[in-house]
């Protein structure tokens, strides 16, 4: 009888175990997936931003003699930016910032473009140029918010995989932390203003 009972509270424990382990096993796989549908959401905002590039180029060299180099120097970060591809399952931070050295190569070119163009009344007049800049800031715009959201995302999935008891599945499972978006070094310096 003694045995019996052993067996069953055994067996039991072992159910409950089973049941625990099955149900946070599912709770990561869906948490991983929606840090890589976030993560698609970001380089979806990237490519938007990439994709209007070419357009912004053509607009450029249309409307003005430009600087050569500062559209060279645009349609090279471009080029960069997108040759840098992230699995979000296997992203380390180290390749975040890869990824983020490359888009911030473009994210420069595009306002020394902008900056320049100051200097051609006929480019800031331009209906295209116009159109062509305010998708830009839209673009950046939608890049924010979406790697916020990936942060957020990545921050939940991140706190349940260092929670007990979870992360004593995650760990079994192989489930492991992910990378954030950090703020670059050269962010926590305040933008100089001069009006001269």
């Amino acid at each position: 009888m003694r045995s019996l009972i052993t067996v069953a509270v055994v067996g039991g424990l072992l159910l409950i175990l089973l049941v625990n382990g099955c149900s946070n096993y599912n709770n990561f796989v869906g948490m991983e997936e929606d840090v890589e549908n976030a993560w698609g959401k970001v380089q979806s905002a990237y490519q938007r931003r990439a994709d209007l590039i070419p357009n912004l180029v053509e607009t450029v060299k249309g409307a003005a003699d430009f600087e050569k180099e500062t559209l060279e120097a645009l349609v090279n970060a471009r080029a960069r930016a997108t040759s840098v591809n992230i699995d979000a399952s296997k992203a380390t931070p180290e390749q975040l910032k890869q990824f983020q050295e490359a888009q911030s190569g473009v994210t420069s070119a595009l306002s020394r473009l902008l900056v320049v163009s100051e200097n051609y009344p006929q480019l800031r007049a331009s209906d295209n140029f116009r159109e062509l800049q305010s998708q830009l800031e839209g673009t950046e715009n939608r890049i924010k918010v979406e790697r916020d959201k990936y942060n957020d995302v990545v921050t939940a999935y991140n706190k349940r995989v260092r929670r007990f008891p979870a992360s004593f599945y995650a760990g079994m499972f192989g489930f492991s932390q992910k990378a954030q978006f950090e703020a670059e070094a050269s962010s926590q310096e305040a933008p100089k203003v001069n009006f001269k």
